[in-house]
């Protein structure tokens, strides 16, 4: 059960990437900040990209880049269009909502890898997580009361409808992840795990670049303004370490994707834990018995599971 561990591992660090995310957006322009993380996470794995290419030292590492074509490369541009759409609705969405109403919500990404495993690949749900599905949904609508509280109506307001559909995207990209990892004769794309992180986050970088040259910076004195902040790196590298980790887990042969996505939304307990310890956010009490449903449908997905 390494792989569980590993998962474990990649929620506690998905948990300190959503608090610095939360920081580094407050009264700041969303675009720079999400570009400089791509540039920073890229940064980061390009000297593994350049002396796996040029040299032999990784071999046998970890920290190898496999090579490959363009028919590789196609499927890893698809994985970056995926997770950078995702990425652009979160941001929006965490920087104008509080973390602990964020956070449940993107802990019902399982039960969206559920249903989409369901309708993708026919698989039928037991009992158990039908239960999970349930909790979920409740936990939502939960959610939804807890929020009018502090002024946002869930079925009006663009910011949720924006982190929903982030959270539909890491979805699909989690089922996307488990396709591109899993080797040709089971009928995945068997891509190496490194090729995949490196080269995604290249090509988040390189179309941030052009969003932020074409939609951002023309207008920049008209909109948000940018400032530095320290948690701008802190968010590349807690998400980079959390991907690594989670890449890792889903290469061990036994593995499954619905458990790992499970785990990794265990997250919000410790983004969760940020919000009122840090940030101090309002009707936490409340919030609390949502989480905890969200909690608990997860046990359930993994008993059923």
């Amino acid at each position: 059960m390494y792989w569980v561990i590993l998962a474990f591992m990649s929620a506690t660090l998905l948990g300190f990437y959503d608090s610095f995310k939360k920081k580094a957006l407050k009264g700041n322009a969303v675009i720079p900040v999400l570009f400089l993380n791509t540039v920073l996470s890229s940064l980061i794995f390009i000297p593994f990209i350049i002396v796996s290419y040029n040299s032999d030292a990784l071999d046998g590492t970890i920290f190898h880049v496999g090579s490959g074509g363009w028919e590789m490369h196609k499927f890893i541009v698809l994985k970056s269009c995926i997770v950078l759409s995702s990425w652009i609705l979160g941001y929006f969405g965490i920087k104008h909502l509080p973390l602990s109403i964020v956070g449940p919500i993107n802990a019902t990404r399982p039960v969206m890898t559920l249903v989409g495993a369901m309708l993708v690949f026919g698989e039928r749900l037991n009992a158990w997580q039908w239960a999970g599905v349930t909790l979920a949904v409740v936990s939502f609508m939960m959610l939804s009361r807890s929020g009018k509280k502090e002024g946002i109506d869930f079925k009006h307001d663009h910011w949720i409808w924006m982190v929903v559909g982030a959270a539909l995207l890491g979805a699909i990209s989690g089922l996307y992840d488990k396709y591109l990892m899993a080797p040709v004769e089971s009928g995945g794309a068997g891509l190496d795990k490194m090729m995949v992180q490196s080269w995604y986050v290249v090509y988040q970088c390189i179309m941030m670049g052009i969003m932020l040259a074409v939609l951002w910076w023309p207008k920049r004195k008209q909109t948000t303004p940018f400032h530095w902040d320290w948690s701008i790196v802190c968010v590349s590298v807690f998400l980079s370490a959390a991907d690594f980790v989670y890449f890792y887990a889903l290469t061990q042969p036994e593995a499954m994707i619905s458990i790992v996505s499970m785990i990794r939304r265990g997250s919000v307990i410790v983004s969760f834990a940020c919000a009122a310890v840090f940030f101090h956010e309002k009707n936490l009490k409340a919030k609390a018995v949502d989480l905890a449903l969200v909690i608990l449908g997860m046990i359930c997905l993994y008993i059923g599971s």
